[in-house]
């Protein structure tokens, strides 16, 4: 079973898109984590409403503050294939969004979420 951290940070990945944000399949995806070559950020939350409004803060904040406070690297905004996901889409999509405004160019979204995931990987 996939292990993340909140934001849930762990693994980078390749497009497609949905509503015009780049999306990445389940087995893209597959590929992507077991190369190491992904950073998988897990926008599900106890109000997941609230989710994409802490991500933004995550995105601006200084990098020794996200390191404190997440315990990993902040991602750089050249960074490849920062995948994004929720529960079931919505809020995975609204975060690829706001990161790729925030000028994260490498942003994707794991349009199958994380229902998907359970599903096919359990």
């Amino acid at each position: 079973m996939l292990r993340v951290a909140f934001l849930r940070l762990c693994h980078t990945v390749a497009a497609g898109t949905m509503s015009g944000v780049p999306t990445v399949s389940l087995s893209e995806l597959r590929s992507l984590l077991a190369s190491g070559r992904a950073r998988l950020f897990d926008v599900r939350s106890r109000e997941e409403a609230e989710a994409v409004s802490e991500l933004e803060s995550a995105l601006t904040m200084d990098p020794a503050a996200f390191r404190a406070l997440y315990s990993a690297e902040k991602p750089k905004l050249e960074d490849k294939n920062l995948v994004f996901f929720c529960q079931l889409g919505k809020r995975g999509s609204q975060a690829t969004q706001l990161a790729q405004g925030l000028g994260y160019t490498g942003a994707r979204h794991y349009a199958g979420a994380y229902k998907e995931w359970l599903e096919k990987e359990g």
